[in-house]
């Protein structure tokens, strides 16, 4: 079997200045949690809100979550004292930098991070020069995840918002495959509409399809749903089993040929039955 995979179905935004959310998110069942510096910050409550994600990190009581800190822009007036804050050795998993365009954002931001015991490295791909550049991206050293920001990119590429995501499907799968062509975790985007429950179910069935490893979120209504839609069900789950079931009776009985319920079984099927097995165990481990 392989390694745990720590589970991303739900990755919630938090913002940095509301220290009452920083605490309420402790008890939410988020697999992880992205603590805001950047868009939901105003630009004077930037240093108070770093000093009420300090403060939270070192209290702790986040359990298994993934910790995650999304620093401003390196070129902006906070973006050093972010990356510093992220450097101070607290309990971090990542850092997500914003608008990542090339591979170079990311070897300066990991120069001023430091040691290699420091966060790993996000990158939100929010931009049309992102998209384009996605593969450079994904190859810089310490990059674990790569982030859809869908939200700007759909103001720059001036497209239209639209239920099936239509004008994103290729700067979506460009950047799925920028991601797993170097083995990274990949992230949806947010969905706006809070009151849009069955779009929101929709976009997170779509974005499993295609791929993703979970959604980002920006309410936790949006956590159950997105929970659910990338996890594997039951029945996925019994399936899986059974195909490895299946191909480790064949090999004990030197068969070659595997077949489950008339149809073909060979080692890619394995691999992602094994997947989905260890997926289903780590998400149990959560609670």
């Amino acid at each position: 079997m392989p390694d745990p995979i720590h589970p991303r179905r739900s990755l919630l935004f938090m913002p940095g200045a509301n220290a009452r959310a920083l605490e309420k998110s402790r008890g939410l069942p988020a697999d992880g949690l992205i603590f805001d510096l950047e868009d939901a910050v105003a630009p004077d409550a930037k240093e108070a809100a770093r000093a009420n994600i300090a403060a939270a990190l070192r209290q702790g009581g986040y359990g298994r979550r993934e910790l995650v800190l999304r620093v401003n822009a390196l070129d902006s007036a906070w973006g050093e004292a972010d990356l510093r804050t992220a450097a101070a050795g607290m309990r971090l998993d990542a850092v997500l930098l914003p608008k990542v365009e090339s591979a170079n954002e990311v070897h300066e931001a990991v120069a001023r991070l430091g040691a290699a015991s420091a966060p790993a490295v996000w990158c939100m791909i929010e931009t049309p020069r992102g998209v384009l550049a996605a593969a450079e991206i994904a190859a810089a050293p310490r990059v674990a995840a790569l982030v859809m920001g869908t939200s700007d990119l759909t103001k720059d590429l001036q497209a239209r918002e639209a239920l099936d995501r239509l004008p994103l499907w290729t700067s979506l799968q460009l950047v799925l495959l920028a991601a797993r062509a170097r083995g990274l975790a990949a992230l949806d985007g947010v969905h706006l509409d809070l009151g849009d429950d069955a779009g929101f179910a929709a976009v997170c069935r779509q974005g499993r399809a295609l791929g993703f490893d979970g959604k980002t979120l920006i309410h936790p209504k949006q956590i159950a749903p997105a929970n659910a839609a990338f996890a594997p069900s039951e029945d996925e789950l019994a399936q899986a089993r059974k195909v490895i079931a299946a191909h480790r009776a064949a090999l004990a009985a030197g068969q070659g040929i595997v077949v489950v319920d008339g149809r073909l079984i060979e080692n890619l099927h394995v691999v992602a039955a094994e997947r989905t097995v260890a997926l289903a165990a780590s998400i149990a481990e959560l609670g």
